[in-house]
């Protein structure tokens, strides 16, 4: 296993867990990416059963924008809206901090131009991973509950998982943790406070994101585990990686479960520690298996 990075490795009784090392701590607010698409869709679902809205309702339903595209808040939900992976190029956007412009006023602005410009298939003809298609989703929740999307996620999903403290988008400085650069200095993480928080912005501490895994795909206490979810045969799992963090989080119908989170390193090895863990390899080596797919 590479522990290279500060790296948390929480899991079920029999795996290779719990593993806290080179700084990393299970209850500091680390990012979690795209892991927050899998609360995203469980508030669609929540909302859905209670008849706030339908999982087929079309977005101009709920969202100021031009009839006539055809995408649902369930092919949002899927990645089968047919937008693309990431908006469109916006003023002030920088490398090292791409969504900063991604503002709410942006994406409206998106909107009420229209979004059949920017799709780049028809929706529901294929599988396009889309951060966008999870800011419009993430708006569209909020408009048809009337509040904000933080309040909606706190109240219908992360208070019945018993993680409203541990799960935020804005981390007291104090408690959150993220990668050193030179003498020392914190590594600035990307703002994802503003559109993309639905797609990829929250912060969770480790324990807390393992308890997204164990009470929505292990104990299954909101109801089947949400489409937002990733399947590879039996393995329900997500990812995430932001520009300081990645994140697997994955589990098997027998309990079996293991969520890694590093700071610093590679994606693609989070992917891999967490597929290893699985399969039940030594820690400290072993053939890597090869993640399921790239869902970022």
């Amino acid at each position: 296993m590479d522990f290279s990075a500060p790296s948390c490795v929480l899991g079920s009784d029999g795996l290779c867990a719990p593993h806290t090392g080179r700084g990393h701590d299970p209850d500091a607010f680390v990012e979690i990416g795209s892991l927050t698409k899998v609360l995203t869709g469980t508030l669609l679902m929540r909302l859905a059963a209670q008849g706030v809205v339908s999982v087929d309702d079309p977005v101009e339903r709920r969202l100021a924008t031009p009839a006539g595209t055809g995408i649902t808040l369930q092919q949002l939900q899927e990645h089968t809206s047919g937008l693309p992976r990431l908006p469109p190029p916006l003023p002030g956007a920088r490398r090292s901090d791409p969504y900063r412009p991604f503002t709410d006023q942006a994406l409206r602005d998106l909107l009420a131009a229209g979004l059949g410009a920017l799709a780049v298939a028809p929706p529901g003809e294929k599988e396009e991973y889309s951060n966008l298609g999870y800011a419009v989703l993430g708006a569209a929740l909020s408009a048809a509950a009337g509040a904000p999307y933080a309040d909606l996620l706190a109240e219908h999903v992360l208070d019945p998982l018993g993680i409203r403290n541990e799960v935020t988008h804005q981390p007291p400085r104090d408690r959150s943790l993220v990668p050193t650069g030179l003498f020392g200095r914190r590594l600035r993480p990307w703002t994802m406070t503003g559109a993309i928080l639905p797609a990829g912005g929250l912060w969770a501490t480790p324990r807390a994101a393992a308890r997204i895994l164990t009470g929505l795909v292990v104990e299954r206490v909101l109801g089947e585990p949400a489409p937002a979810w990733r399947r590879a045969g039996e393995l329900v799992w997500h990812n995430g990686a932001t520009r300081n963090a990645s994140v697997f989080a994955g589990a098997f119908p027998d309990g079996r479960w293991i969520l890694v989170h590093r700071l610093g390193g590679t994606a693609d090895t989070t992917d891999r520690m967490g597929i290893q863990h699985l399969r039940g390899e030594r820690c400290d080596g072993g053939s890597a298996g090869r993640p399921p797919g790239r869902r970022r």
